[in-house]
């Protein structure tokens, strides 16, 4: 564990491709200790003081343009959870467009193992190919939270959507309400899961598991309140930034680099 710890630590991408070419022995399982904390990168300018947290005003960003589908972030999300197999708190498609524009979207396995094969048996020859990480949208107006009958879905004061598992009867509204498809009901706790952009480390100032471990740094979370911020550079550059399905009302905190129209 530690010389994979090393390995991390000298240069991310080119730790990720020995894990996909099999030069690293062991199963991507292995990229990330249970915790999740021994390398992981503080969020500038955030201490988790409780007299400040409340103040600032988080948000995740994902550069689509950047991702290239190693599926790290799916694999620490899992190792820091104990998630049950077949299901994702995160997870990464793959799109692809062939010479016809026809558009085939799929994700074996959610991403888990990564994309190092091409996908075979299509009609026409690949023109585009691109990967896109889908999460909790922790929204502004989360329509999971109103519909929850018993208050376990609740928004705190800091603005992260929770669970409270003590309370939820996993009636699955709150499953059905979310337009992003990201909750689940656990077979092992039969109570609504999802991503939680990793609450409990962020109150520590640390950052998500799966930001912190991205070889590409896709992934990018930080307070906007705070204008040196990164996300804040980010999201007031122009770039190509939008959030999925704005149509819905529920206000995203997770915004997206170079998304493209055939994003579902």
């Amino acid at each position: 564990m530690e010389e994979i710890k090393k390995e991390i630590e000298q240069d991310r991408r080119a730790f990720i491709k020995k894990v996909l070419g099999g030069t690293i022995a062991g199963s991507l399982l292995l990229v990330i200790p249970a915790t999740a904390e021994d390398y992981i990168e503080q969020i500038p300018g955030m201490r988790g003081e409780d007299d400040v947290f409340t103040k600032k005003r988080f948000a995740f960003v994902v550069d689509i343009t950047a991702c290239i589908g190693c599926g790290s972030c799916c694999v620490a999300d899992k190792a820091e959870y104990n998630v049950p197999d077949d299901n994702y708190r995160t997870w990464v498609e793959r799109y692809i467009i062939d010479d016809h524009d026809n558009v085939y979207v799929d994700s074996p396995n959610g991403g888990l193992d990564g994309y190092t094969k091409a996908r075979e048996g299509l009609p026409y020859p690949t023109r585009d190919t691109f990967f896109v990480p889908k999460l909790c949208n922790m929204c502004e107006k989360p329509s999971c939270v109103q519909v929850c009958p018993v208050g376990a879905t609740y928004k705190t004061e800091d603005g992260f959507i929770l669970v409270d598992k003590t309370r939820c009867v996993g009636c699955s509204y709150c499953i059905q309400a979310c337009p992003y498809s990201v909750r689940f009901i656990s077979p092992v706790t039969h109570t609504a899961e999802k991503c939680t952009w990793c609450y409990h480390r962020v109150r520590k100032g640390l950052l998500p598991a799966c930001v912190a471990v991205c070889p590409v740094h896709a992934r990018k979370f930080g307070d906007l309140s705070d204008k040196k911020s990164e996300v804040y550079r980010i999201l007031h550059e122009p770039h190509v930034i939008s959030v999925l399905k704005p149509d819905m009302g529920n206000k995203p905190a997770l915004h997206y680099v170079g998304l493209r129209r055939e994003v579902v």
